[in-house]
């Protein structure tokens, strides 16, 4: 009776794998740990978490697209049609991932997994469209410039600034710290700008400004350029 019970229970396991691994891939629109918080004709902007040891759906990425984690995180990549691939990831690493795969995200640690996804919606832009026009600024340092979307990461230690510039193209800012910053546009009187880690900002093109760290701490955020 015990060797018929098992079999029967490893059978139902089999059966329960064999279910999970041939369900069909959900939008990533209705994968329930991506949350949609912002859309435009450029963009889309989920904010993901995932509880410890828990995981996602089956979700397909039908589009290039890049993320950045908050705190270091270990999870699980499982695409379809490939090995199972482990991925430490520190707190604020950002990448970029080309599109048409469906995969699970497993988090593997004790603590939530989270991070900011960012789904171009004009990817394969040629090269020569997406080749970088501007020259980085002091604290700035370049990630990626693919699908003409120009990712770059941005350090301000307290009281720091950026030199005044001109964002020619609209732009979005994802918070990796908390941020108190002062902005001071050409032509207007200054605006303080303040984001907590994992909060998202979309900038229209065409402003020159400086930028001021106000805050008492090191400012750390990631600027993706949209051309």
């Amino acid at each position: 009776m015990k060797s018929q019970a098992l079999a029967l229970l490893l059978l139902a396991s089999f059966l329960g794998f064999a279910q999970t691994a041939t369900a069909p891939a959900v939008a990533l629109t209705a994968e329930p740990h991506h949350h949609l918080i912002l859309e435009n004709e450029f963009v889309r902007v989920f904010q993901v978490e995932v509880l410890p040891n828990a995981e996602t759906l089956l979700h397909q990425h039908d589009h290039d697209y890049a993320f950045v984690t908050l705190g270091d995180s270990e999870v699980e990549n499982d695409v379809v049609g490939k090995s199972p691939a482990r991925l430490k990831l520190a707190d604020g690493e950002s990448r970029f991932t080309s599109g048409k795969f469906a995969h699970v995200a497993k988090n593997l640690v004790a603590t939530p997994f989270r991070n900011v996804t960012m789904e171009f919606l004009r990817d394969a832009i040629p090269a020569s469209t997406a080749a970088s026009d501007t020259a980085l600024l002091p604290g700035e340092r370049l990630i990626f410039d693919k699908d003409g979307v120009r990712a770059t990461e941005i350090r301000l230690a307290a009281g720091a600034s950026l030199p005044r510039h001109t964002h020619t193209h609209p732009h979005l800012v994802i918070a990796v710290s908390d941020l108190d910053m002062r902005s001071e546009a050409e032509g207007k009187l200054f605006s303080e700008v303040h984001r907590k880690i994992g909060e998202v900002a979309w900038v229209p093109g065409g402003l020159t400004h400086t930028v001021a760290n106000v805050g008492t701490s090191e400012a750390r955020y990631i600027a993706l350029e949209f051309r």
